[in-house]
């Protein structure tokens, strides 16, 4: 069974950092691509970021790029989501989902004064 837990969120004031961690399990996590996607309130899922198995190429969402940097951990079996200079747009539950659909729970960020 995969099974995806995602930590990390909080609150955190504008300008803040976050690191966001996705722990996998139930199917080969080297072998596939991951991703991060939010869901704001309100609103639907957006796609935030991915990165590939093998050689680890990385896209981003325009939102995101420069701020975000998505990384992976294969020994640990991990997915990462650092987040810097956070906005109160980027006020959202995560997920980290992989490539075939599986999706965790969520981690909710909340970046407000």
């Amino acid at each position: 069974e995969v099974q995806l837990v995602e930590s990390g969120g909080g609150l955190v004031q504008p300008g803040g950092s976050l690191r966001l961690s996705c722990a996998a399990s139930g199917f080969t996590f080297s072998t596939y691509s991951m991703n991060w996607v939010r869901q704001a309130p309100g609103k639907g899922l957006e796609w935030v970021s991915t990165i590939n198995s093998g050689r680890g190429t990385t896209s981003y969402a325009d939102s995101v790029k420069g701020r975000f940097t998505i990384s992976r951990d294969n020994a640990k079996n991990t997915l990462y989501l650092q987040m810097n200079s956070l906005k109160p747009d980027d006020t959202a539950v995560y997920y980290c989902e992989v490539s075939f659909g599986p999706r965790g729970q969520g981690t909710r960020v909340t970046v407000s004064s």
